[in-house]
């Protein structure tokens, strides 16, 4: 008999249920398996959401030109701010600007919102618009850090990553964690980060629309060869991790590599909007070059979240007119590429909340749209507005949140959060509490410290629970 034993062979002998010598060796000296780390943990207390699907403006929309009108601008128009601005600033910008927009009143609510947003207008009184926003940092790489990690300069783990560590996930064959982003943020891959919590709660990151996750098949052994192969190749590799315990990188490979064997069979219907209807394909504007894109990315939300994904980030990052990592970021061109921003989003966004709705979904999964912060109501330029940390709008949707409200407000000009501030960290809190965690108990030592997502600060909004 020859003493090469090849890979081929060993496949289709344990397929077979042949014994390999030396297996058994291995088998013996391999530590205690351990639980998986997206098993499903117990919150905190009884949760009000399951799931969230966070929609990511990258760039910071305008509030004073989507979500809160400022009649005080259109008066003074083209004139001075009448109070000194703050000393944080990037550029020197000119005088008020008015919204070029009217907004009107919406649902039985009256909550205010532009002409831009004609699709989720009607969605008015499902929304909690939270117009109090405030954040640390007037630049977008360390905004978009604190509103997704809660810290502005440092490697952290994201939203998503805290949640899966705190949860896990509902669906063992799909990741826990789905970031879907056609280009990439400019800040990459640190806003899905792990961090130093394991490397299994990183976000999967989708670029492909129409081919989200490439490999997905094995052409060439089957399901019984792939999974003697990774019996095999487990065994090996808790030998190599039960040395260094400390290390969780290797272990997260192995439950990637089952991750991904179990994906095979659930991925495939889960990832599949093709298998959607025609009407709900024209309801999120597939049909239509302008809102195809973000459109695909809503109803890939939609049917992951249904699939038992815990949390997905939808990034908007590119459109039919034009591709850039900051879309929102309008310095200049702000009454043709503001309109192009809302025309690619209002509907898809306006379809997932009616379909989630439709579904019986919404009432147990978190929505929330904004981005890293807002922009100025003094012009840079003729025609733009600068970065705005001071006071700017998201909203919230489902999962818990009261719907048809607005909260909190800014000054009359809409410069400063000045009734009911909400910094990023309370927002945090809050949608932790949704699911059912305690912000200061979600806690991982690290470096000699307990880290969480709120560092040591962050108050859930008690306010605009239902």
């Amino acid at each position: 008999m020859s003493g090469v034993f090849s890979r081929r062979t060993f496949l289709q002998q344990s397929a077979a249920g042949i014994p390999f010598l030396g297996l058994a060796h291995l088998l013996s000296q391999e530590a205690a398996a351990t639980e998986s780390p997206l098993a499903v943990r117990a919150p905190h207390f009884p949760a009000k959401a399951k799931r969230v699907i966070f929609l990511f403006m990258s760039g910071g929309p305008s509030h004073v030109d989507l979500f809160d009108y400022k009649p005080a601008l259109e008066k003074m128009q083209g004139q001075p701010l009448p109070f000194e601005k703050p000393k944080l600033e990037r550029t020197r910008t000119g005088n008020l600007l008015a919204s070029p927009w009217k907004f009107s009143r919406h649902g039985e609510s009256g909550i205010e919102i532009s002409e831009l947003l004609p699709h989720l207008s009607k969605c008015a009184d499902d929304l909690c618009v939270v117009r109090s926003m405030v954040a640390d940092n007037i630049n977008h790489n360390g905004a978009c850090l604190q509103m997704n990690t809660g810290e502005q300069a440092f490697s952290r783990p994201s939203l998503g990553s805290w949640l899966q560590y705190g949860l896990g996930s509902e669906n063992q064959n799909l990741p826990g964690f789905v970031v879907i982003s056609p280009a990439q943020p400019a800040q990459g891959a640190p806003l899905w980060s792990n961090s130093f919590l394991s490397a299994a709660y990183q976000g999967t990151l989708v670029q492909d629309l129409k081919h989200p996750i490439v490999n997905l098949g094995n052409d060439r052994y089957s399901t019984g060869e792939q999974r003697a192969e990774l019996d095999l190749l487990k065994s090996l590799n808790q030998l190599h991790v039960s040395q260094r315990p400390d290390d969780s990188r290797l272990d997260s490979r192995i439950q990637s590599f089952e991750l991904a064997f179990r994906m095979q069979t659930e991925a495939p219907a889960a990832f599949g909007i093709e298998q959607e209807s025609t009407a709900t394909k024209s309801l999120y504007g597939i049909d239509d070059p302008v809102t195809e894109i973000f459109g695909r990315q809503c109803l890939m939300a939609r049917r992951l979240v249904e699939s038992g994904v815990r949390m997905v980030q939808v990034y908007h990052t590119t459109t039919s007119k034009r591709s850039s990592c900051q879309l929102w970021d309008q310095h200049s061109g702000l009454q043709t590429e503001l309109p192009n921003n809302c025309l690619a989003t209002d509907k898809p966004v306006a379809a997932l909340l009616t379909d989630l709705k439709a579904r019986g979904l919404l009432e147990d999964t978190l929505v929330i749209w904004g981005g890293e912060f807002g922009r100025t109501p003094t012009a840079e330029g003729n025609n733009g507005r600068e970065h705005h940390p001071f006071g700017f709008t998201m909203w919230m949707a489902g999962g818990g949140i009261k719907s048809g409200c607005t909260y909190g407000s800014t000054d009359e000009f809409g410069w400063h959060a000045a009734q009911d501030k909400v910094h990023v960290h309370d927002l945090h809190a809050t949608v932790l509490h949704l699911m059912g965690l305690d912000h200061t108990r979600l806690t991982y030592r690290y470096a000699g410290r307990d880290y969480r997502l709120t560092d040591v600060h962050g108050r859930v909004v008690q306010e605009i629970l239902a």
